[in-house]
Order: structure tokens, then sequence, then C-alpha cells
């Protein structure tokens, strides 16, 4: 297993990280005071190819893999961990997994879109009393002729009301709990019957837009049934554990920006005539994130290396979202003790480093349900996919 990353590689991450330092970061503080999106983000990104990892070039893709998409959302994320959910919105979500169990107009419909930034995209799983059960869903999909007919609601949807295209996954057959779920492809520029509401009070990630969606009588044409019929719990599962590599991604990111930030600070800050780095409970805090910091980076690079490939990794990937989720609530907690009273104000980061750290361990599945897929497979009640 060689995470020594190629010349190639390497310019792929120094691409991201330039981009992210001109194009994001400037405007950082002004998007989160606002809780602005930025569009143009998105298709600049797709103007990069920072969109089209995993996909070949005949659906637009940039046909590199998941070490690459890796390291360029590492470096997105360590600049302003809201930026993340564009890949993983984008490419991990409706864009890879239409490769997957899509047709062939359904892949050149949708795809090239995607990877170009033409289309924002989402998905949407969850709603107000179903989150980590899946099966447990209402929203409906009952056949009607020529279309499906979706009624029901989603609620926390990232992106839902800004996405041009997203995948929703309703009830098919309601009295089948899991294996009556199917998943549809919704042009949401061009279907009546949804409303998508924003979301603003949210703890943190302010300029990532979050949505409830209401559905009425939403009429979505038969060729837009994602794969077969009522095996949409299993596509849901397929595309989380790709989707949950943003997650790990972006937590041992933000876990690396506040270990940034912190051994910055510390050697700027003085007290009793000296750095306070030099005092021993601030190394033993600086030693505890860089600890925590080198194996989140190192599990993401696993999970990384088994999908490149082809291995099992459902557990991999589960470790390292749930340990990157730790990380980076352990290191954004210290960063702000670090910074003291400075860390409290809006002067420093510290206050967004920990807002936007604590969604790490809801989003994606919980951190519980990922103790539960770890410890599951390793006592072998279920397969390591």
């Amino acid at each position: 297993m060689d995470f020594g990353f190629s010349e190639d590689q390497k310019m792929i991450a120094e691409l991201a990280a330039d981009f992210a330092k001109k194009e994001i970061a400037p405007h950082i503080e002004e998007d989160e005071e606002n809780h602005f999106y930025r569009r143009d983000i998105l298709t600049q990104m797709g103007e990069l190819g920072l969109l089209g990892f995993n996909i070949p070039e005949e659906y637009g893709g940039n046909g590199l893999g998941w070490m690459e998409a890796v390291a360029a959302l590492y470096e997105i994320a360590k600049v302003h961990t809201s930026w993340r959910l564009s890949i993983s919105g984008n490419v991990w979500g409706p864009a890879l997994t239409i490769l997957e169990y899509g047709t062939e107009e359904q892949k050149q419909a949708y795809i090239p879109g995607l990877c170009s930034g033409e289309f924002a995209g989402s998905f949407a799983i969850t709603e107000a009393n179903s989150g980590s059960d899946v099966s447990g869903m209402k929203m409906t999909a009952k056949d009607d002729g020529d279309f499906w007919v979706l009624n029901g609601s989603k609620m926390w949807i990232s992106g839902g009301h800004t996405s041009d295209i997203g995948l929703v996954y309703a009830k098919t057959d309601p009295t089948a709990g899991g294996k009556g779920i199917s998943c549809f492809i919704v042009d949401y520029n061009n279907t009546e019957g949804v409303e998508r509401i924003p979301i603003h009070k949210k703890v943190g990630m302010w300029p990532a837009p979050t949505s409830e969606l209401v559905f009425d009588n939403a009429r979505i044409p038969k060729a837009n049934l994602l794969g077969p019929l009522n095996r949409g719990f299993q596509i849901c599962m397929w595309m989380l554990n790709n989707t949950r590599m943003g997650c790990a991604t972006g937590g041992a990111a933000l876990s690396a920006a506040c270990l940034e930030g912190a051994v910055q600070y510390a050697n700027e800050r003085t007290q009793f005539g000296q750095p306070i780095g030099k005092f021993q409970m601030i190394q033993q805090q600086i030693a505890e994130m860089k600890l925590e910091d080198e194996a989140a980076l190192a599990l993401v690079y696993k999970a990384a290396w088994l999908k490149e490939n082809k291995l099992p990794n459902q557990q991999a990937t589960s470790i390292a979202k749930l340990f990157g989720s730790n990380a980076a609530v352990h290191a954004a907690n210290l960063a702000m003790k670090i910074y003291g009273s400075y860390g409290y104000s809006d002067e420093y980061p510290c206050g967004r480093w920990l807002r936007d750290a604590k969604q790490f361990e809801i989003l994606e599945g919980t951190s519980n349900i990922h103790m539960g897929i770890v410890a599951g497979i390793e006592l072998g009640y279920q397969p390591n996919r």
C-alpha cells in the first residue's frame, strides 16, 4: 500500500490548493456573515476539472481516481470545509451513482453537466422522522402511466434549493420497508410540484445551502427511475459509501486547518516573555492534535486506496469517517483553548472551526451508525463490501 504521490497527483493537489487560496479564502468572512452560497465557485471548479473525479472522460470526467480526488478535496476543505460538499454533491453522489446504475441515456443526459459545473447536484434521503433509519422513510412514489408521482418531504438536504439535478429516494412499495425504496433522478428546473425551502438557522456550515424539500404530486418521467425498481436501498447504501469519503476527507482537512492555525498562534502569542508554544501544556495539546491529524489523513488515504483498487472498503471508509469526525471536533476544541479569549471572538476562525466540525458527527451517518458498521463487520455480522 503506497501512498506516495506521483508528480501528476501533486500537481492536482497544488491546483486545488491554489484555487481555494485565490477564489475561496478571500470571501470566507463575508460569506460566513451573510450565509452566502457562491454558485460561481462550483462553475469554476468544473472548469478546472475538480468535479470530474472517478468519472471517465467519455462522460465529461477527468479520468482520475480516488487518490487524486481525496488530495484535491483535502486542499479545498482545509481552506473552507463548506465547499467540500460540492464534490460530494455533484460527483460522488449523483454523477458516480448514475454512472454505476444509470442507463446510457441517463449517463449522457446528466453526468457531463455535473462534471462541468453546468449542473449543481444533490441527493435527498433524510426526512423529519427518518434519518439513520433510511428504510423508515415515508415519502412515496406512485406509478401513474408514463410518470411516477412523488409525495412527501425531505429534510436537511445539502444543496437542496440550489441544485439543478438531484437523486431522490422514495417508497414505491410502502409495505416492504427497505425493500420497497426506489431512486429517482429529479430535474428540479423542469419539475412542477416541488417546493424548496432554505434552512438558514444552522449552527455551522453557513455558506453551504441546506434545504427542506416538499413534493406535492410531483410528476417524474418513467425514464428517470435510476436502477431497478425497489432497489433504492441498495443504491443508497452504495452511494453513501462513496459520499462518506467527502466527510472523512473533510474531517481530516479541518483537523489540519486547526493544527496549522494553532501552531502559528502558539508561535506568535507571547506570555511571560516567551511564545506560548514554549509551555509544556500547549505542547501537549499541539502533540495531541498532530497525532490525530496524521492518523485521520492516513485512514482517508487507506480507504481511498482500497476504493481505487476495487477492494472491500466499507469498514475502512467508516473508520476514516468516524476517526476524522473525532479528530476535527477535538482539534477545533483544542485550537480554541490555545487561542484563549481570542479564540472565542470572531477575529479568529476558531468559532467557525468548532461549529463546522460538529456536522461531521451527524452527516452521512452519525458516529453511532459508523460505530455499528465498524463493529458489525469486525464481528462478522455483515460483509465488508
